[in-house]
């Protein structure tokens, strides 16, 4: 069966300006849900906006996953006022309704995961429903304004753990098959799964101060997966900030100089020496940095990576490694998922302090004055003790 995402996204939101874009730990908002469905077990995710900028960046930034497809939604389809059904009626009829099964995914729910996708999608595929949502248990008590309590006897009130709660949709994954949607009209009907999800993931993304919540949950979530590896298997390299200070030269064709250690170079020989395997990955465009990376015979080179956190999750399985197996090196906020979701995040002494805070190792060196050094020397000491 063809199981085909949707994420739409409206440029305009007048609660949060340009919410889809706002960076959550260095991320857009929109890019956490979108690379957890890369990560699941769907054919293909179509984004589906009014925005060119968002557009142009999922073009641009997931050239590596033939799943990843963009769509430009109509004007209508995009007010304050048009129902997400409408949206993906029209969607639908623009692709014809070449799917089995349709799959809405909301991009103001970051929280959600690639196990979370395929459990709806097993209950529609494998199990015979027709309709499949994420809820959440709430363990809280409700009443009616005329004093009327609704899932619980308030003479006989409940200890917290025997309270089974109230089931409470989080707007997080939906799943129909293409008849049921077609039949109903609706994203719901016929025989109707629930799949549950994390109590967090009921915090969606509609207010400013929800964007602070997120990203403190997300750090949570992402370091819970975290492990002490026994030893480290492999390294990833941001560059500027790191293998340099961060400054860069222009002249007026562009990029003129940016200034590198040697001694970092000798201490990318002797990783390689070590049959580690090293990653470079910078969100910057950058022939002076290729043809470095080229000199130092790195094979893993990757550059103008906006969306570090996605691309590294799709090279593990080329590395056959998992996150806990690597150390990560950064020193700016679009390095802080990679860095609190590896066995070992370290960034250089001049790091954002925001990227201190999370880090496991904050190196005494600057980038671009031995940091890389510093980190071979970490890593080679770790896994000698073993």
């Amino acid at each position: 069966m063809k199981t085909t995402a949707i994420i739409p996204l409206r440029k305009g939101s007048k609660s949060i300006i340009n919410k889809n874009r706002k960076k959550v730990l260095g991320r857009p908002l929109f890019t956490w849900v979108l690379g957890e469905a890369i990560a699941s077990n769907l054919d293909e995710i179509y984004i589906y906006t009014d925005d060119d900028l968002i557009i142009n960046y999922v073009k641009n930034e997931y050239k590596w996953s033939a799943k990843v497809k963009v769509l430009f939604r109509s004007e209508e389809s995009a007010t304050d006022e048009a129902s997400t059904e409408l949206a993906m009626k029209e969607f639908s009829a623009k692709i014809k309704y070449d799917y089995d099964v349709l799959c809405l995914l909301q991009a103001t729910s970051p929280l959600t995961t690639k196990e979370d996708i395929n459990s709806t999608l097993e209950k529609v595929v494998n199990n015979n429903f027709d309709s499949c949502l994420t809820v959440v248990e709430y363990k809280r008590f409700f009443w009616k304004e005329e004093g009327v309590s609704l899932n619980y006897d308030f003479s006989n009130r409940p200890r917290r753990q025997e309270f089974k709660g109230t089931l409470v949709e989080n707007g997080a994954v939906y799943v129909t098959t293409k008849s049921q949607f077609i039949n109903s009209g609706n994203r719901l009907g016929g025989n109707i799964g629930v799949v549950k999800m994390p109590e967090d993931t009921l915090t969606e993304v509609d207010e400013p101060n929800d964007l602070v919540v997120v990203e403190k949950l997300l750090v949570n979530r992402l370091k819970q997966s975290k492990g002490v590896p026994a030893t480290i298997k492999a390294v990833v390299f941001d560059v500027d900030g790191v293998f340099t200070n961060g400054n860069i030269t222009y002249s007026t064709d562009g990029e003129f100089s940016k200034e590198f250690n040697m001694q970092d170079g000798m201490g990318i020989e002797l990783l390689r020496e070590c049959n580690l395997p090293i990653v470079v990955m910078t969100s910057e465009k950058s022939d002076i940095v290729v043809h470095r990376m080229n000199k130092l015979h790195i094979e893993h080179v990757y550059s103008g990576v906006k969306d570090k956190y996605s691309l590294l999750e799709y090279l593990l399985k080329d590395l056959n490694l998992k996150r806990n197996d690597l150390a990560y090196v950064g020193d700016d906020i679009n390095d802080l998922p990679n860095i609190c979701s590896v066995g070992w995040g370290i960034c250089p002494a001049n790091a954002m302090e925001e990227v201190k805070m999370e880090s496991d190792v904050i190196l005494t060196n600057r980038g671009g004055f031995k940091a890389v050094r510093e980190v071979v020397k970490f890593i080679m000491n770790y896994n000698k003790r073993f």
